[in-house]
């Protein structure tokens, strides 16, 4: 059986990536002034957070519809897959997984979604390991056993340069509680089973850089690793030039898709690894 791998574009898969390895991307949507557009098409990231804090409005995002995920399905099988693996981001952060699971239904078991319960390259991993055992033609089980074991191991964490994007953003509880005097202090955050947690705050980005390259060295040897960013790639590079352990090959520099950035801001800095 030919198996097809979908994951849509807050997986923040680099085009080179998704092409080498056949997996197919649906785009989120990204609304500014009242405007909508798929995800990467229309403004670049650069972009987007460079004029992100001067935006009267504050841009929102949307899931695709049902609808186009069966125009994408129906794509797929004329292509000549037999079966679809569908990998999406977190069920309890995005409708994204939801319009998917709609959309199968009406493929007869033909179908797989699958909750990352992850954002960016968290889920994205996942998407790539799955295409890689699909490559292989494995058994559908052992390729849903190999997206759970990368979603078992994957640490995506993150500080931000403000709290105030994700405050405004009313998505998450511990955010939405902060008084209005702790809107300057950056906080850490992991996304971890489908939520984001608050890993504490710090007073400067120096602090924050600091404690963030050690949260990286306390992984250990990393099978996969993504350094991430919103428009801070200067620093995302002396994350990299920093660290000491043996990098994992094909390791990715990813400015942050829009559609993430929207609830995060410019200027925040993380990292997506898969223990070994």
């Amino acid at each position: 059986m030919k198996k097809a791998i979908v994951t849509d574009s807050t997986s923040d898969i680099p085009q080179e990536v998704r092409e080498k390895y056949k997996i197919f991307q649906i785009p989120a949507i990204l609304v500014i002034e009242g405007e909508s557009m798929l995800d990467g098409v229309g403004i670049t990231r650069n972009e987007f957070y460079s004029r992100l804090p001067s935006m009267n409005i504050a841009p929102t995002t949307a899931a695709p519809s049902a609808g186009s995920f069966q125009e994408l399905y129906q794509h797929i099988f004329q292509e000549g897959f037999t079966e679809i693996i569908s990998i999406h981001a977190a069920s309890k952060l995005s409708g994204i997984f939801n319009a998917a699971r709609i959309a199968a239904q009406e493929f007869k078991g033909k179908v797989k979604v699958i909750d990352s319960q992850q954002l960016s390259l968290g889920l994205g991993f996942q998407a790539i390991a799955a295409a890689k055992s699909a490559a292989q033609n494995l058994p559908t089980e052992q390729i849903l056993e190999h997206i759970q074991n990368i979603q078992n191991k994957v640490k995506t964490i993150a500080f931000l340069d403000t709290l105030n994007y994700i405050h405004r953003s009313g998505r998450v509880s511990w955010a939405k509680a902060r008084l209005g005097g702790l809107l300057n202090i950056k906080p850490f955050l992991e996304i971890k089973a489908g939520d984001v947690l608050e890993l504490g705050l710090s007073r400067s980005r120096k602090k924050g850089f600091q404690r963030l390259l050690s949260l990286l060295h306390d992984l250990g040897p990393l099978e996969y690793l993504a350094i991430l960013h919103t428009n801070a790639i200067e620093e995302a590079q002396q994350l990299l030039a920093n660290y000491n352990l043996e990098l994992p090959e094909d390791t990715l520099t990813v400015n942050v898709t829009t559609v993430i950035g929207t609830h995060v801001g410019p200027h925040g800095l993380g990292f997506a690894g898969v223990v070994k």
